[in-house]
């Protein structure tokens, strides 16, 4: 059987190295010393036990004759007397077979004089004078403190020094960026087929691997290669996944760390570590280097220069400025990074000529949702009826992120159900899950309390319904989820630009549960704090920032940067002003829901009255009750040709199956749709 031999302390390593110093051998010395001790202070008992006295005792004992031998040691100052055997018992009261052959009765003496005179007037026996020999004891006793000083300072530095660079105190400043090579130790296995979706993000990042595989395709036309490219968008959609992807196909190194990596307790770290970086990507260029969250590092300077003038953050920054445009312009160095803050970001660090190119990584539209979500069913075992375009019709504004949860979420549901497949209600019941929150079936309402519910809910439903620019509804229901007693659920349109009916629609069926309140019970509740706060700002930006409103038309007080210096961009009767029509376009919005309610008042109790029986209604109820919509937004178009797609080629394969079994045997089968001059019906 073979060993490993560099689990074995000062094995000599291959390569002829010697071995490095183990800790191992320091646990070993410091255990022998304490065995060598331990045996050498009990070693003298070995006869049988000792009982300790006092000297007046020790002399009585001596003078009575219980003293067979008495052995004086000018080491230690102490005089022990072997007690012969008749008179064990009688001194420990137990026998021979229980105190070992020679038990003893030891004391200290004042001096050796006085035991010597003592015993020469008193003793007539055999005394025996001994020297102890504990030198290697002495010496241990001298050497061990310093031994434990020594592996204390060793224990300290290899856990403040140990774990690779920038991992202890002597390597404070350097850099603590992961390394990915192809054929390296560490290696990533994410490629640009596992991005779905973004491919305008995809492509630029593509162009940037390109640059580094083929530069003379662009230096020699006298192109210059980006230095730097600057990933934004929301949390969640695929940023550190696309660099992710850049470190698989890329075929240099790939230096990966975090903004945060660079801030340190200490002075200068981060400085340092910049240094260090840019210093080890220049050795392996061509490169890559990937600093995540650089908002971390990249905040704006100057905002605030009276908290201090030697900010750590702002000497990593600089040192970061001074190093993205210091290295020559063709040396292979590009910087990647990315931040869902842009806003905040020093104007110095966006330039061209350190990041010279922005790749937005927004939020998936349809069609890469779509993507995302074969991507994440991949692993799954699905139902094979599931409709994927459905799926990402009821997840608008889900980021790639978000959608991976619903597919994991949507497992777990199918599996505490003991189903063997995921299937169509295992996913709605998941974005309900991630929408709403957890299903509270435990939580009890009064009658009252679930009509006043369905009345607010109803509410919402019947002025949505009816009004063109609104959201269509896809369910209502009255079962409570995470805060919510009530929720409605909608398919939002996806728009590009608002205008501000569309705007005014919503804020509009936002208010019609307050409205329906009002008008149907006599009195208002705290169940529209979460509609008032989504109108009161929606109608602010309204008004502040879009410039939507009558008496402020075509007025911004916005300002991406923030550079207000603590004041607000307008005066106090603007504020007023503005106050003034905040207040006024809500209460329009508030009675024309009333209005509405009001004119279909027998509608809206009919909603509500099937929201108390059932608890869930979805569209095809509103539908029946309050008749068709005169209008069709964008997504219900969609929704009806996709249904009737899917009917037509349900259709197909129905009369293709059929024809094939009809075909004689050894000949052609009929074409589909012909057979008996039949026109196939579209089915919804």
């Amino acid at each position: 059987m073979s060993q490993n031999s560099n689990n074995i302390p000062g094995t000599p390593q291959p390569g002829g190295k010697k071995p490095g110093f183990n800790l191992s051998w320091l646990y070993f010395i410091i255990i022998a010393g304490l065995a060598v001790m331990l045996y050498q202070g009990n070693q003298e008992s070995a006869g049988g036990i000792d009982k300790e006295v006092d000297y007046t005792t020790f002399k009585s004992y001596v003078v009575k004759g219980y003293a067979k031998e008495i052995v004086v040691n000018k080491t230690d100052g102490d005089v022990k007397l072997v007690v012969k055997p008749e008179y064990i018992r009688q001194l420990f009261k137990a026998g021979s077979d229980q105190t070992g052959t020679a038990p003893t009765v030891s004391a200290k003496y004042p001096n050796v004089d006085a035991v010597t005179q003592y015993l020469d007037a008193n003793y007539n026996g055999a005394v025996r004078y001994e020297e102890s020999n504990r030198f290697f004891m002495n010496l241990l006793g001298s050497i061990l403190p310093i031994v434990l000083l020594v592996f204390l300072w060793f224990y300290v530095f290899r856990r403040m020094g140990g774990g690779g660079a920038g991992g202890g105190i002597f390597s404070v400043g350097k850099s603590k960026a992961r390394l990915f090579e192809k054929n390296g130790k560490n290696t990533t296995h994410v490629t640009f087929k596992d991005v779905a979706g973004q491919e305008g993000a995809k492509q630029e990042v593509q162009e940037i691997v390109d640059f580094l595989k083929n530069p003379q395709k662009y230096t020699e036309l006298g192109g210059k290669i980006p230095k730097g490219a600057l990933l934004v968008g929301p949390p969640g959609t695929g940023k550190t996944l696309l660099a992710k992807a850049v470190a698989g196909e890329a075929d240099v190194p790939f230096f990966s760390m975090a903004g945060s990596d660079f801030v340190e307790m200490f002075v200068g770290v981060g400085a340092s570590r910049v240094r260090d970086l840019f210093q080890q990507a220049k050795e392996k260029a061509p490169c890559i280097v990937f600093i995540d969250e650089i908002d971390a590092i990249g905040r704006a300077r100057g905002k605030n220069p009276a908290l201090g003038g030697n900010d750590e953050r702002e000497n990593t920054l600089n040192q970061l400025l001074t190093e993205m445009d210091g290295f020559g312009t063709n040396t292979g160095v590009i910087v990647l990074a990315a931040t869902n803050r842009v806003e905040i970001l020093d104007p110095a660090l966006l330039r061209a000529g350190r990041f010279d190119r922005q790749i937005h990584v927004d939020l998936p539209e349809l069609s890469e949702r779509v993507a995302i979500f074969k991507v994440h069913l991949a692993p799954l075992k699905v139902d094979q009826s599931l409709d994927i375009e459905m799926l990402a019709r009821q997840t608008p504004g889900f980021s790639g992120a978000d959608i991976a949860n619903v597919c994991n979420e949507a497992a777990l549901i199918a599996a505490r159900h003991d189903r063997k497949e995921v299937g169509k209600q295992d996913f709605l019941d998941a974005v309900d899950r991630i929408i709403g929150g957890l299903e509270k079936t435990s939580k009890v309402m009064t009658e009252d309390e679930k009509r006043a519910i369905a009345i607010h809910e109803a509410g919402h439903a019947s002025v949505s319904w009816l009004l063109q620019y609104a959201n269509p509804l896809v369910k209502v229901t009255i079962v409570p989820r995470g805060q919510a007693l009530g929720a409605a659920w909608y398919l939002p349109e996806e728009r590009s630009i608002s205008t501000k009916e569309q705007m005014l629609d919503e804020i509009c069926s936002l208010l019609g549960g307050r409205a329906a309140e009002d008008v149907f019970l006599g009195h208002i509740s705290s169940g529209a704090l979460n509609d008032l706060e989504r109108v009161t700002k929606r109608i602010y930006g309204m008004v502040a920032y879009l410039g939507m409103s009558e008496s402020l038309s075509n007025l911004c007080y916005y300002d991406a940067q923030g550079n207000y210096n603590f004041s607000k961009p307008y005066s106090d009767k603007t504020a007023e002003l503005i106050d003034a029509e905040v207040k006024r376009m809500i209460a329009e919005q508030y009675d024309r829901a009333k209005k509405l309610l009001t004119d279909h008042a027998k509608q809206h109790n009919a909603l509500a009255d099937l929201l108390v029986e059932r608890e869930v209604i979805f569209t095809e109820d509103v539908e029946r009750i309050f008749g068709a919509r005169p209008w069709k937004s964008r997504a219900d178009v969609l929704m009806e040709e996709e249904a009737l797609k899917l009917a037509a080629e349900r259709t197909r394969k129905l009369e293709a199956e059929a024809a094939a079994q009809a075909a004689p045997e050894g000949g052609e089968p009929q074409e589909a749709g012909t057979k008996n001059n039949e026109t196939p019906s579209n089915e919804a």
